[in-house]
């Protein structure tokens, strides 16, 4: 008699393919980005040498450094896919360069709002810098009181194969308002996705009594500066300037 042999039950093994197409569309948009960062990074220092330049002429011909302190950064490949994402932009490195304006970035923050525009006025001035776009939001500041001047520029940036002009905002803002941003910001971070009316209400209670303390700051600083001014014309100082210029002699 011959014995059954235990059947063994078929296992379907299915194997699915890597999307390979999206792996190699990832890939070249990083090669991609790494090829322009450096481009716009070079714009940055750039726009920072001339800002700096500014500031120390300022520094030395009146005795006032305009600008407090600066920051600055190229948005990150993730945030350029977010944003062209949110556009409703294709995801592509070309697009990128050519719809957006802040791959690019500077953050200026001066001392006070005169300081704000005499920069950027001092800065278009130069003959090789292109002003692209212009938001004030210190005199129609967004609803939420937000307060700052943003300017998109071209600035030349040479490389092996010649020049290129590259677009970088630049906000600037006075401590006051900086103050307020960062502080704001932190605080919408970390609440629900919508903010209740309320607190919206009050944060913007709040950019109200900074702007007018900015305000306050900035009167201040010019009535110094009459006081510092009539003091250098007494005879004494005439004087003393006039001893000190022979000593050098």
């Amino acid at each position: 008699m011959e014995q059954n042999k235990p059947t063994m039950a078929k296992v379907k093994i299915e194997v699915r393919p890597v999307n390979v197409g999206i792996n190699y569309a990832m890939e070249e948009l990083r090669r991609e980005y790494a090829q322009i960062k450096g481009i716009y990074e070079a714009a940055i220092r750039e726009i920072n040498a001339r800002l700096q330049t500014l500031d120390s002429e300022f520094s030395f011909k009146y005795m006032h450094n305009p600008i407090h302190h600066m920051e600055s950064r190229v948005k990150s490949l993730g945030s350029i896919v977010r944003k062209l994402h949110s556009l409703g932009y294709p995801i592509s490195i070309s697009c990128a360069k050519k719809t957006l304006h802040d791959i690019a970035g500077v953050r200026v923050v001066c001392r006070y709002v005169d300081d704000i525009y005499r920069i950027a006025d001092l800065l278009l001035a130069q003959d090789d810098i292109s002003l692209i776009l212009e938001k004030n939001y210190i005199k129609n500041p967004k609803p939420n009181g937000y307060r700052s001047l943003h300017i998109v520029v071209d600035v030349p940036v040479y490389v092996s194969q010649g020049k290129l002009f590259i677009p970088v905002e630049i906000q600037i803002r006075t401590v006051a308002m900086d103050f307020w941003a960062t502080l704001e910001h932190g605080i919408r971070y970390k609440a629900p996705a919508e903010v209740p009316p309320s607190i919206v209400d009050e944060l913007r209670a709040c950019a109200d009594v900074i702007t007018e303390t900015d305000y306050k700051m900035q009167e201040i600083f010019k009535a110094l500066q009459k006081v510092n001014d009539k003091a250098d014309e007494t005879p004494e100082s005439i004087m003393e300037a006039e001893e000190d210029g022979k000593g050098r002699k």
